[in-house]
């Protein structure tokens, strides 16, 4: 297996895609609006991945936050809110706003059930700043740390209850950046004891099963590199300092934050200490240099990714979420 996560280029397998697959071996997939038309395409689509792979507990991921970033749309999907909706409802009623992200998240838990997804890439536990990027900002649960670890976990928690894994992300924390890392790389010349503000809600959830880094020079951390490629961010932040152990995976790659080839990035953030990389855009020439640059899944990363695996049940048959739904809405309401 290659620690490596994979895209695909439309609804259905390609042979070409499968042939490859068949061959590279991924440790798993990431889905996006180019892959999704409705139900029973979407689940032939993840049931035909389980089928060339011959893993019932493949990671297939997909970015269904809410709000502007969900790959599952109205109106074969309901809409879900961003994040910034639960911190909005935080000033109000913090319990209710705990309630209504465990609501919402269970409900989107089981519409990735629904259509054999086992993988989200939720929550956000970046704390928000005055000068946060766009890109980030609405998708946040707070400016305080307390709150969006509490907000965080509620995520973690309804997604279980669907059986669907959540990732803690972006570590060890976007907030400080002022510009959108898809387009470039966001410099944080934040001090220390400002970043250890940044990593507490990392911390308070630890023991997440899955989490993604971000493509962010710390300057007070390492100078040089980006979370992502950086051994010392990895090493001492995130495993240390923060005392994650669950799989860690880079953010996507391609993102122009980061330079140099696919293969040359992607052996980069092995090498830092990473156990998968993400790569999103199912490029057959990128997905090829990649899998050659990339050797077997380290023993350490493939045990971390059996034990996030094995960290939810998957249901039995689809739940209904109305009930959900009417719950999490009557709570928003109070705000």
């Amino acid at each position: 297996m290659k620690p490596v996560i994979f895209g695909l280029s439309g609804p259905a397998l390609t042979d070409d895609e499968a042939a490859f697959f068949r061959e590279a071996e991924p440790a798993g997939f990431i889905l996006f609006g180019r892959n999704v038309v409705d139900r029973p395409q979407l689940r032939a689509l993840t049931d035909s991945l389980r089928t060339l792979t011959r893993r019932d507990d493949l990671p297939i991921l997909i970015d269904q936050e809410g709000g502007a970033v969900s790959r599952m749309k109205p109106p074969e999907w309901p809409a879900f809110p961003a994040g910034a909706a639960f911190a909005r409802l935080w000033d109000v009623a913090p319990a209710s706003a705990i309630e209504a992200a465990r609501a919402n998240a269970e409900a989107i838990g089981h519409t990735l059930a629904e259509v054999g997804i086992t993988v989200d890439c939720l929550p956000l536990l970046d704390v928000r700043q005055p000068d946060t990027t766009a890109a980030v900002a609405e998708r946040t649960y707070g400016a305080d740390p307390l709150q969006v670890a509490a907000i965080g976990r509620a995520v973690l928690d309804g997604l279980a209850r669907a059986g669907v894994v959540g990732i803690v992300k972006h570590m060890p924390g976007h907030g400080r950046a002022v510009v959108d890392s898809h387009l470039e790389l966001p410099v944080v010349d934040a001090d220390a004891a400002a970043l250890d503000r940044d990593i507490a809600p990392f911390r308070t959830l630890a023991g997440a099963p899955m989490g993604m880094t971000a493509h962010v020079v710390y300057r007070a951390w390492d100078a040089e590199r980006p979370g992502t490629l950086s051994p010392t961010v990895i090493g001492e932040v995130i495993r240390g300092r923060i005392g994650f152990d669950g799989l860690l995976m880079t953010d996507d790659i391609d993102m122009k934050a980061l330079s140099g080839t696919a293969g040359e990035k992607a052996a980069a953030a092995i090498e830092a200490g990473c156990d998968l990389v993400l790569d999103c855009w199912a490029r057959m020439d990128e997905m090829v240099e990649i899998a050659g640059r990339l050797g077997e899944i380290a023993p350490e990363s493939r045990a971390r990714l059996d034990r996030a695996m094995a960290s939810v049940t998957r249901p039995a048959e689809a739940a209904d979420i109305a009930p959900l739904l009417e719950k999490r809405d009557a709570l928003l309401a109070l705000a």
